[in-house]
């Protein structure tokens, strides 16, 4: 290409500019919230629709607003007397009745003076000192609320909240002057087992008769898990599990410590293990088989069905003895597995055959679980709890089974016969209408626990019963 058609090429780009795609029909194509209110209309009408529209939405989300934050201070009586002030009035003054206009003006001077009550602002801070995030039943537990005044002016009276679990603890401060600070306990109830959430704490300014009322959070909740009452019982290195232990079972294994038998040596076993004196006499390789023995691998099934228990009592009792046969064996480092069945929910179709595993990564873990476990009538017997950890707990040697009073011997007899041959089945027997004590029933043990004291000596082995 030569210069002069270079230069012809670049000037005729100059004279023909590229154009963008037709503004029109690009404008066609966007609707906005003008758009879509003024139409094809043009001009001041349309500006004035515009305005009308904006101011209509301002006042909705100002009514709405007015609306939320009334809602959040006026009670339901507060909404009724706000009703009956406007009828009893026009009503009284249109029929002549005195009564119902006298009404409307008792109304309307009480809604008055609750509107009183809300004026001002809260001065004062609150400290909470929670007790401890984990307790045990019955202990004593309380929490110290630090209230201060840390204006330069001295705060009227409040009333402050506490919410403790399912409950809420009011309490009454006085009038605090500038920098003055008082100390409020809250007792919390620890008469039954749970998670109770403490807090937040508020502040109330209500008026006596109930019409208002404004709450100001000061602080934030806590969380207190009470657990199972336990007692530290002998470690499972002594007493009855240290006597299950140890004992040869009926399965077969190519090396332990009971021997079994000498049979003909197959491809894959132990050379270790040959028996050269019975090789030499036979002319065959021999080698030694074993018994395996057991070993602490425990399961405690604790039953929750309603059937299985008597009473309340009854069930708190067996929750403390699984807590405390569970913390010891985390202690002793045993290989442990706790379960309780699941629950089926209310409307559910089909009933939920399966087991619940609870933590048993530490003794505070177990008891945080055990601590929310309630017996119900949707849960599985003892005989399903049984049948399904020996088939979900591998290498089982030791089931413990914990029951309640109504649980009859027969249906002990099929727990135990739920779970393999070779485990030693122990149930443990929760009855403080019954004499403690140790019994066998077929090929398994039976032990009576009438309080925590008799879980001690059961656990110390036979000669203590």
């Amino acid at each position: 290409m030569s210069p002069a058609s270079g230069r012809s090429v670049r000037a005729t780009t100059a004279e023909h500019p590229r154009r963008p795609a037709d503004e029109t029909t690009i404008a066609s194509t966007v609707t906005t919230a003008r758009t879509r209110i003024v139409g094809e209309r043009s001009g001041w009408a349309a500006d004035a629709l515009v305005v009308s529209v904006r101011a209509a939405r301002t006042l909705r989300d100002l009514l709405v607003a007015s609306m939320r934050s009334a809602s959040e201070v006026i009670t339901a009586l507060g909404w009724s007397v706000l009703a009956i002030v406007p009828l009893s009035l026009i009503a009284g003054y249109s029929w002549g009745w005195t009564e119902l206009i006298v009404l409307g003006v008792i109304g309307a001077t009480l809604s008055i003076v609750a509107v009183v009550y809300l004026a001002g602002r809260t001065r004062v801070s609150v400290i909470v000192h929670p007790p401890p995030s984990r307790i045990a039943v019955g202990d004593s537990a309380a929490a110290r609320l630090e209230v201060s005044n840390p204006t330069r002016r001295r705060s009227f009276a409040h009333v402050v909240e506490v919410p403790v679990g399912a409950g809420v603890a009011t309490l009454h401060v006085p009038g605090l002057a500038a920098g003055a600070g008082i100390e409020l306990d809250v007792t919390v109830p620890t008469d039954r087992r749970g998670r109770i959430t403490l807090g937040p704490v508020r502040t109330v300014r209500a008026d006596p008769i109930g019409l208002v009322r404004r709450e100001l959070v000061l602080t934030g909740a806590s969380e207190i898990i009470v657990h199972p009452r336990t007692i530290d019982i002998p470690s499972t290195s002594t007493g009855l599990v240290r006597d299950l232990e140890g004992q040869a079972t009926r399965d077969l294994t190519p090396s332990d410590l009971a021997f079994h038998a000498i049979r003909e040596y197959v491809a894959g076993d132990d050379r270790r293990h040959i028996h050269w004196k019975s090789t030499a006499k036979t002319g065959a390789l021999m080698v030694r088989q074993f018994e395996e023995t057991r070993r602490s691998r425990i399961v405690i099934a604790l039953g929750i069905a309603s059937v299985d228990f008597g009473s309340d009592a009854e069930f708190e009792l067996a929750v403390s003895v699984t807590g405390s046969l569970g913390a010891r064996a985390i202690k002793d480092a045993r290989e442990l597995a706790v379960v309780v069945s699941a629950v089926t929910p209310d409307f559910a179709k089909r009933t939920v055959v399966a087991l619940r595993a609870l933590s048993t990564l530490t003794p505070l873990r177990l008891l945080d679980d055990l601590a929310v476990v309630e017996h119900g009538p949707a849960a599985l017997g003892i005989l399903d709890v049984a049948r399904l950890a020996g088939e979900s707990t591998r290498g089982l040697s030791v089931a413990l089974l914990v029951v309640g009073s109504t649980v009859t011997p027969a249906r002990l007899r099929s727990a135990a016969a739920g779970l393999p041959p070779s485990v030693e089945v122990v149930v443990l027997q929760c009855d403080p209408e019954r004499i403690p004590g140790r019994r066998r029933l077929g090929p398994f043990s039976v032990v009576t626990i009438g309080s925590l004291g008799d879980l001690r000596r059961a656990m110390q082995g036979a000669d203590t019963w």
